[in-house]
């Protein structure tokens, strides 16, 4: 008997009966490959909608025979219309997620008509960043203390993450040869693995010296080892590492209901802006596509509004 064979019709499965896992599966791997989203975006958009697909499921209702009316619903159940108890930024998320997948899938051509179109933008909440005063910044970066190798080392993350306002990823993803401490600047690996070079502090440069030849060279040993940052054990420090350590410094500076990592980089923006820097120097220092966000750093307190003002206007003052 010879050989069966299969035609290419039968092994491909039909776009009508493709499961709704295989559609997300080729929607993260766009987003991978084409548009190179980190990791944890990919994970948050996949959870994300495997969510809407165990919603259609209970429906009966397949992903590329959704209405939009469906899509309304689902959304309406996660916030407080319907009982949800999702806050309005985790809506606007999910909003997102659905509006970038179907747009994936009209340009595919498995879709017709993208059913997300037709939606109204859910309203987001702004809140504004938690911020330090500069009195508490001092604070906190004078915590680590002494010599040791991991006093050093603290120090210098606390140093470099509010001098360059890093993400928490950013600055565990530092390697040895991103730092030039001559030329004082760093290489920040951002989101989407988009590069920037980011201004370096001489205090910060400083702090990061001292670390590098009193304290990494003893915590990494004889390996090799590229990452700045090391642990107790010279293995490369992990973000939740990272997030026990400045937890456990803004502790000690009577902090810890104010601040997270991300908190150093909310200051690190405000602090800028306060003392007059740019808007658009500070969004490509911060490695934000869009200056919209970055704009969410202008606010000032009303006392940083009048000091600005009584320092710049020359009528301010009796002469």
């Amino acid at each position: 008997m010879g050989a069966k064979h299969w035609s290419v019709a039968t092994v491909v499965e039909p776009v009508a009966s493709r499961s709704f896992e295989h559609l997300v599966l080729d929607f993260v791997a766009y987003l991978e490959f084409e548009r190179g989203l980190s990791r944890n975006t990919l994970e948050a958009y996949r959870s994300d909608l495997l969510q809407f697909g165990r919603f259609l499921e209970e429906r009966g209702v397949t992903a590329l025979g959704v209405a939009s009316v469906d899509i309304a619903d689902f959304l309406a159940g996660l916030g407080g219309a319907d009982g949800g108890s999702a806050s309005p930024a985790t809506v606007h998320r999910k909003s997102a997620c659905l509006r970038s997948f179907y747009r994936h899938l009209r340009r595919e051509e498995l879709l017709d008509l993208d059913p997300t179109s037709s939606l109204a933008s859910p309203r987001r909440g702004r809140k504004l960043p938690r911020v330090l005063s500069r009195s508490e910044v001092v604070c906190l970066l004078e915590q680590p203390r002494g010599t040791e190798p991991i006093a050093l080392r603290d120090r210098a993350i606390l140093e470099l993450m509010y001098a360059c306002g890093l993400r928490a990823s950013e600055a565990t993803g530092l390697e040895v040869t991103d730092l030039d401490l001559d030329e004082l600047v760093l290489r920040a690996h951002g989101k989407g693995s988009k590069e920037r070079l980011v201004p370096v502090g001489r205090t910060a440069a400083e702090a990061v010296q001292r670390y590098l030849e009193r304290g990494r060279s003893q915590l990494v040993g004889s390996s090799i080892e590229p990452r700045l940052f090391l642990n107790f054990r010279g293995a490369p420090l992990t973000r939740q590492g990272l997030y026990k350590i400045v937890r456990r410094h803004a502790q000690s500076a009577g902090l810890a209901d104010r601040m997270s990592p991300h908190t150093l980089r909310h200051t690190f923006a405000t602090h800028l802006l306060a003392g007059g820097c740019d808007l658009r120097a500070v969004q490509e220092m911060l490695g934000h596509a869009d200056v919209s966000t970055t704009q969410l750093y202008t606010h000032l307190s009303s006392e940083r509004l009048k000091d600005v003002y009584f320092r710049a206007h020359p009528r301010a003052t009796v002469a």
